[in-house]
Formats: structure tokens, sequence, C-alpha cells
């Protein structure tokens, strides 16, 4: 097996300079077991990011493990052109749990498919090409996800089809509306939206897509019922709402199974990935079954479904589903932030604390003032992972650390990456 220094020229060698990986000296992560990776000099770290929120239930979960290799003793691809009994079970039990009536499923194999699936719907459906979408969002990195992800950081080109228009939302810390409280937060930013329905529209509006908590853009966690006030103004007007549930899905944020529910409506559509398949590449879109016969041609994704990745999911689902592990994040993200506000309250360079259940960041600044610093937080990242912890870095300034442990992850793993936040924070 190559070194990681050998790996890391190859790597810089053979995919393009976009993409990079974390750290001064990247590691070669070469297997995990439950809440642990190793790397390939036989370290072990506690990992507290899952791949990106993706590793959902654990590394080499045995159920997931055992249904992958069932079904790759069978068949690995065959389309959705064919009958596949996991990916329509896949896509019941998705259906079933999704809370949108007369649900129909149409599976991708990644998150910036099923939101570009949701446009397309939405678009067609609604005969406009207006889309509305939150400020400090990302939402992917196809043509059209591009165009609704209002994140320079992330933006790679203007050029769009789309007339976008983006709305203030829930990233409030930085937000003119910042000195409000809650109610008058959401009052500001739902009048900001009506202005802009009157002001900038064209016609009917296709849809607003929003994430329930803001993933790239930092955790950014809107007040409760936030956007329940929000699709109030839409369902006046017949404007769909679209729920980006990539990173917020599967009780993730252990109030709720969707991040949707915290504010009181079921949306038009959701999207969901990541965690779907336990690190298997599923996802997909859900919408009522009045939308998706929009699409009134053959149109399939190669990959969507795969029995492979399908398999995955059933067994992934079913774990999430009958271990309660909705209830373990509420519990155990309750654990977390408890001592992250105790952290963030000794530690000057940390503005403040964001997240729900087991969906938690904080955001990192100069001392004694709100001026972003991503230094603060790249050091963060090194002196975690000294300290055997991975962590994620996010924010529209580089300056945010993420944290997403496993669902099923336990009071000592949480007590045990907290000592290393508290032991990092402290050397830096």
């Amino acid at each position: 097996m190559s070194s990681s220094s050998d790996l890391l020229a190859r790597y810089r060698n053979s995919l393009p300079p976009f993409l990079s990986p974390y750290y001064k000296d990247p590691i070669q992560i070469t297997h995990g077991d439950g809440s642990y990776v190793f790397d390939v000099d036989g370290e072990s770290y506690l990992d507290f990011f899952g791949g990106v929120l993706t590793t959902m239930v654990g590394h080499n979960n045995p159920s997931v493990t055992a249904a992958l290799q069932a079904q790759a003793g069978k068949v690995v691809h065959t389309s959705s052109l064919y009958l596949n009994e996991a990916m329509i079970e896949v896509a019941e039990k998705i259906a079933g749990l999704s809370g949108i009536p007369n649900a129909r499923v149409f599976l991708t194999p990644s998150g910036t498919e099923a939101n570009d699936a949701a446009l397309l719907l939405a678009t067609s459906y609604r005969k406009s090409n207006q889309i509305l979408a939150m400020r400090n969002s990302y939402h992917g990195r196809s043509h059209s996800t591009q165009a609704i992800t209002s994140h320079s950081s992330w933006a790679s080109t203007s050029n769009s089809g789309l007339k976008v228009t983006f709305v203030q939302g829930p990233y409030k810390l930085r937000s003119p509306f910042a000195s409000l409280d809650d109610e008058a937060f959401t009052d500001a930013c739902v009048g900001d939206l009506n202005q802009l329905l009157a002001m900038t529209s064209a016609g009917d509006v296709a849809a607003l897509i929003a994430e329930p908590i803001q993933g790239v853009g930092g955790f950014a966690t809107p007040p409760s019922g936030f956007f329940g006030a929000m699709k109030k103004e839409l369902d006046n007007r017949g404007i769909l709402y679209i729920s980006d549930e990539v990173q917020t899905g599967w009780g993730r944020t252990g109030d709720h199974f969707w991040g949707y529910e915290d504010h009181g409506i079921v949306p038009d559509m959701l999207t969901f990935a990541k965690g779907a398949g336990n690190g298997v590449a599923l996802a997909g879109v859900v919408a009522r079954a009045e939308i998706m016969d929009t699409i009134d041609v053959t149109h399939f994704s190669t990959f969507g479904g795969s029995p492979l990745a399908a398999a995955a999911g059933v067994a992934t689902i079913d774990y999430v589903v009958e271990n309660d592990l909705q209830g373990n994040a509420k519990v155990m993200g309750a654990r977390l932030r408890a001592d992250l506000d105790a952290l963030a309250a000794e530690t000057q360079w940390i503005a403040e604390v964001r997240g729900k259940g087991l969906m938690q960041a904080f955001e990192t600044v100069q001392p004694g003032s709100l001026e972003p610093s991503p230094q603060h937080a790249v050091d963060m990242l090194e002196a975690a992972k000294a300290h055997k912890l991975l962590v994620g870095k996010g924010g529209l300034h580089g300056n945010v650390i993420r944290m997403a442990p496993m669902l099923n992850v336990t009071e000592d793993e949480i007590d045990e990456g907290l000592d290393a936040l508290v032991k990092a924070a402290r050397s830096i």
C-alpha cells in the first residue's frame, strides 16, 4: 500500500486542483469500525464527521455490510428499466417516512442530482424558470444547483437558465436583522420575501428551495417555525416549497425525523442523500404524485436505485428506525451541545454554537469582535486531528467547525470527542 505522502503526490497529479484534502499532512483512511477510522499507519481516530454526514450508522455497520455482501453476490446493477425489489422496497420506505401525501420517489446517486431533479419538476409543474433560494445556501455542484447556491466560496459559475432570487435566511449572526429576537427576525425575513416577490418576480415563481439547517453554510439554524411562516406566503401564491434534507434527514436533528418538521409544515417536495445508504451512493427526490406526473416522457437515472445502493438503503433505514436513532440523536446531541456551550463561554474566539441534535457547529472569530477568523478554524481542525478526532469545516468564510457524530454514537464516544475538542481548543 502506498504511503500517505506518495498517495498525496498521485492525488495532486491525477485529480483537479479544485479538490483538496483536509490537513497539512492528509491521512489515508484504510478501514473503519463503528465511530472510529484507522489510517495506513495504524492510528485510530474518532470520526465526528462521517465523510460529510454520510457514514451515518457507523463504519462497517454489521447490518449494512451484510446487506451489501448479500446483494453483491447476486447482482450489482441492472438499472430501473428492470424490476428490482430492493429499489422498490427502499422507495416504499422513504415515501412512507416522508410525510408527503400520495408520495412518489425518484432515486438518484447524489444530492446534487436529487436537487437538480426537484428543480426540473418544479419548473415543469409551474411552467416557470423562476426559483427562490436562501442566502448562504448550498445545493450542489451541477449547473442548475450552482445557480441556487448562495455561497461565493462554492459558486463556480453565474451562468444559468434559471432566474434565481435569494431571500434573507437562517444565518442570523451576520444578518442585517441580527439584533432582532427570533419572532421579529422571522417576521423581517418574511417581509423581505414578500418584497422580493413584489419587486423581482415576473409572473409565477416555481418554488422556494431551502435547507432546514444550512450544511456547507456552517449549520446556520433558523428559529423554529421560520419556514412555516414563509410557506404561508408561498401557499398564497401557489409557489412550491422544496425541503433540501440532504444533511438534516433521518433523525439527525433529534427532535424530528426530517428538518422540515421543526416548522410545522409539510413540503411539496423533499430531497435526500448523504446518510441514506450509510456511505453507498443513494439519493433522491420525494414529491406528490401530481408533481411527479408533470414529466410525461421517459426519464431515468442510470445508477439511481441500483440494487446495491437500494439494499444498503433498506438496511440503513431499518437500522435507524428499529434502534430509535432519532431518540439517540436527541439525547447525545444535548450532551454534546451542553459542553460545546461551556467551551464557547470560556473561549474568546468562538462567536456562537449552533445546530440541533447530532448536527452541531461553532463559528470562529477574532477575539472581541465578529470578524471571521478562518485561521482559528484551520488551527482547530489540525489540533483536533492531533488529539485523534476528525471534525469538519465550513461556513461562508471557512471559519466554522462542524460536527456530526454517528447517529448511534455512545455516551463514552461523545465524552471522548468533547475531551479532545476542549484540549484542542485550549492548545491554540
